[in-house]
């Protein structure tokens, strides 16, 4: 296999995120990390080691939202790294609206990988 640059793993990586997102597809969203992969929510959480665990925490995470509508930036790539901005507008499973705003720092291995993967972001009641 040749190795995939940074910026085509970076918007494959935006893209599967964007519509597996808007369909609650954890297996596709899955595929896009490295078996030993490293995913950190928020600075302060305690890290999702290994695949298994971030398609826990994904789904987890899914549980709490309906019909969202997903939107992911272009990806700034630099060397194996890059920077996802991303908005999704949904409802609460009470039918409340809410905006979760945040980015995704990804690491990338030379077969497109995601190794290390961090969150930040912020929700806001209501759509904005």
């Amino acid at each position: 296999m040749t190795a995939m640059d940074t910026r085509t793993a970076a918007q494959r990586f935006a893209d599967t995120w964007q519509h597996g997102w808007t369909h609650h597809d954890v297996d596709a969203i899955t595929a896009l990390y490295h078996d030993d992969a490293v995913h950190t929510s928020m600075p302060f959480r305690p890290p999702h080691h290994g695949k298994h665990a971030i398609a826990d925490y994904i789904a987890w995470s899914f549980a709490g939202e309906n019909d969202p509508t997903v939107a992911f930036a272009t990806p700034i790539a630099d060397g194996d790294h890059a920077v996802i901005e991303f908005r999704v507008h949904a409802h609460d499973n009470a039918g409340h609206p809410t905006t979760l705003a945040g980015c995704v720092i990804a690491r990338f291995d030379t077969d497109g990988l995601a190794v290390e993967t961090r969150d930040y972001w912020h929700t806001a009641d209501g759509h904005l």
